[in-house]
């Protein structure tokens, strides 16, 4: 199975406006929420492509309560710790006129010594084959909580992914996750080096392996074995929020099914899912018939 962790777990609300004017007063022509974060949108993404997914993150108040039924009644199953404070809620607001969009993103609610504790104390080591951690940390937690689990996680013989930047990256790295990121997350915890060359800084950090996203330029991932690029089969277009989440996905579901998979099948996986991501309107989506199209089509250089 694989855990999929999401600390700052959210209600994403998406409002559609004819044209927005900032001061204004709007009409909301549609509206869409469901449960958010970058790791269920990596759930989201493992489920659709056919895999057993576990849910975990903190939800509380009304709020958690509709993240909580929204997961159920996307068939996501989820272990979720109660908190005190309330689950925070994204709300979004798309302009009918241009189709950009304003986000705005609550900062989330303050999480306890005895709550973190307990969200320990639930995992079910067990059950999981690997856990996939992403996204921001709610207030309250260390800044190396990431990092905090992937040492648990190498207690119980299970493999984590990580998805982090900066400072946090370099901790996951640390810890011996397999560490997840794109260029500019990793040239802040790496310094300006190449994605090859940071990419090897990690795994000589002490990374099971790296995976790092670089835009339209595809992905690179490396491990003690070598260093791989690959570019995306054609340039999409459309919207990139969740195709670095995809990526996760499938990066778990490789490390699920084999703790040494090969990095150059695994990236050319990678790579396809990303781009499929970015032909669906909302992250956690995917475009499964491009993404089986592209897959054997990704062309992986070795350095």
């Amino acid at each position: 199975m694989i855990g999929t962790v999401t600390l700052n777990l959210a209600l994403d609300v998406t409002y559609r406006v004819d044209d927005l004017v900032v001061g204004g007063s709007h009409r909301v022509t549609g509206i869409r929420q469901r449960a958010g974060g970058k790791g269920v949108n990596v759930a989201r993404v493992a489920s659709t492509l056919g895999h057993q997914v576990l849910a975990l993150g903190f939800v509380g108040g009304q709020t958690g309560e509709i993240v909580a039924e929204e997961l159920f009644d996307a068939g996501l199953t989820a272990l979720l710790t109660p908190i005190r404070g309330e689950t925070r809620r994204t709300v979004t607001i798309v302009n009918g006129a241009d189709g950009d969009a304003t986000v705005f993103n609550e900062a989330g609610p303050e999480i306890s010594a005895d709550e973190w504790r307990a969200f320990h104390d639930r995992m079910p080591w067990g059950r999981l084959g690997v856990l996939a951690c992403s996204g921001s940390l709610p207030p309250g937690l260390p800044a190396d909580a990431y990092a905090e689990i992937a040492v648990r996680a190498r207690h119980h013989d299970v493999l984590s992914v990580i998805d982090v930047g900066g400072d946090a990256l370099m901790a996951a790295a640390t810890a011996g996750a397999i560490v997840r990121s794109n260029a500019a997350e990793l040239r802040a915890a790496v310094g300006e080096l190449s994605v090859e060359e940071g990419a090897r800084r990690l795994v000589t950090a002490g990374a099971t392996a790296a995976v790092i996203t670089d835009g339209a330029r595809g992905m690179v991932a490396a491990s003690n074995k070598g260093v791989w690029r690959a570019a995306p089969v054609e340039q999409v277009a459309g919207n990139p929020t969740g195709a670095g989440d995809a990526c996760t996905a499938v990066v778990a579901a490789a490390v699920a099914e084999s703790p040494e998979p090969d990095w150059a099948e695994v990236l050319k996986s990678a790579v396809a899912v990303s781009a499929a991501a970015v032909l669906t309107p909302v992250a956690g989506d995917i475009d499964v018939e491009a993404y089986r199209r592209w897959q054997p089509q990704v062309a992986v250089q070795s350095f």
